[in-house]
């Protein structure tokens, strides 16, 4: 592994990469401690603990959420925004076929941009005035102003960021973004803050929540990179094609498709799906009856909480799976290629992609399931408060991985070998 390091160091154009990436993500941490005018910072972390949509964002945002700094917002508004636009292209068969040219890409591009700085200007003001975060007190009407625009304006600077890691760096800058917050809150929140409790009680117990967390953290860190890696390969047969003097195909290849295909897409929709009711109770009736009962049934590590969000996951596993692979398409891909499976013909083709896919998905969904479940589990039986969601060790070890892709095609293409073996367990 060291080896590897080494040879990927002596390469000037590949070394300027990293060395430009870890800048950019110093940069952005470091405008993460910056805070937002016109906030009461003490009053959102107690509305914030009742309420666990606000504390999935918090550990995307490497708690500068919970500082209210002016990266409070992240790159959430800039996911959200290309969720978006993603779903109305399906919808829209005018952007589907914008989508189709290269040009209209770019324009896509260009209008998720701004759709990222109109979302995150309402969800700024938004959500800090629904918790009771506004000062006007000090500021008046002008508070608002001060928390969209500088709210806004760190997520654009993220957004910024993460587009220029993308082309001059290594790896997709969106995704590290995600990925560096992720690794500051386990730190913060996790080691550092386990290893501060544990010294200030001078405790047994204390030490030994430590030992639990890292022991669970590189247990799933381990199980997620397994699965992670884990392909379906569908042999494929190339049927010869003659073009001129020269001859094309009769070659045997196969067809990969990913176990967990979906990603983290499902844990995220489910969490912001369950938290989305007690949300909206809790900033518009918090004294209801809907309220306290949802805040005692619906609790986080209670027995409907898990059932309910496992259930979501599972559907939203398939549902996205549905939108993101057409086995139609597929088989029409196929054949235009010149390429047949093995025992397989015309519409057994179609069938067989969807029987496939299927299985890879109940999989898919009951290992986000129980994955998803590890934490609150954890938490009921041994009363140990984990600073991680699953949706987090996923997220981490998925842009990890893709990162090291990255590197091991930058150097292959100067013909260099690397052990990625060692590098992807790391």
């Amino acid at each position: 592994m060291v080896e590897s390091i080494r040879k990927m160091w002596r390469i000037p154009e590949l070394r300027k990469k990293v060395v430009f990436t870890f800048l950019m993500l110093v940069l952005y941490r470091l405008v993460s401690v910056i805070p937002a005018p016109g906030v009461d910072v003490n009053q959102l972390n107690e509305t914030m603990k009742s309420l666990p949509i606000f504390q999935l964002v918090n550990m995307m945002t490497g708690n500068s959420f919970g500082q209210m700094t002016v990266m409070a917002m992240g790159i959430t508004p800039y996911i959200n925004a290309s969720i978006i636009m993603q779903l109305l292209t399906i919808a829209i068969p005018a952007l589907e076929r914008l989508s189709k040219e290269e040009d209209g890409r770019q324009k896509i591009n260009r209008i998720t941009r701004y759709v990222t700085i109109v979302l995150a200007l309402l969800q700024a003001i938004g959500l800090v005035r629904g918790m009771g975060g506004i000062d006007t007190a000090t500021y008046g009407w002008l508070a608002y102003v001060l928390v969209g625009i500088s709210m806004a304006g760190g997520t654009a600077l993220a957004m910024w960021i993460g587009e220029r890691i993308t082309e001059k760096g290594i790896g997709n800058g969106i995704s590290l973004l995600i990925f560096v917050g992720i690794i500051s809150n386990l730190f913060q929140q996790g080691i550092v803050g386990g290893i501060t409790n544990a010294i200030g009680t001078g405790t047994l117990s204390g030490w030994l929540n430590v030992i639990v967390i890292i022991v669970v953290t590189i247990i799933m860190t381990v199980v997620v990179t397994f699965v992670e890696l884990g392909e379906r390969r569908i042999p494929l047969q190339i049927a010869k094609q003659v073009k001129g003097r020269r001859v094309y195909g009769g070659q045997n290849t196969h067809m990969s498709l990913k176990v967990v295909s979906v990603g983290v897409l499902p844990l995220i929709f489910a969490y912001s799906f369950l938290a989305f009711p007690g949300t909206i109770a809790q900033l518009v009736a918090p004294n209801s009856g809907f309220t306290a009962w949802w805040n005692s049934t619906m609790q986080t590590g209670t027995v409907w909480y898990m059932i309910v969000s496992g259930l979501l996951i599972i559907a939203f596993t398939f549902f996205y799976s549905s939108i993101s692979f057409d086995p139609k398409q597929q088989a029409e891909q196929l054949q235009q290629q010149g390429a047949v499976i093995p025992g397989q013909r015309g519409k057994n083709v179609r069938q067989y992609l969807q029987n496939i896919v299927s299985r890879l998905n109940l999989f898919a969904a009951l290992f986000l399931a129980v994955l998803a479940a590890v934490p609150t589990l954890l938490l009921s039986l041994t009363s140990i408060q984990v600073p991680f969601a699953a949706s987090s060790i996923l997220i981490a070890v998925s842009v990890s991985l893709e990162t090291i892709r990255t590197i091991q095609g930058e150097m292959s293409v100067r013909g260099i070998d690397m052990d990625m073996d060692n590098v992807g367990f790391m």
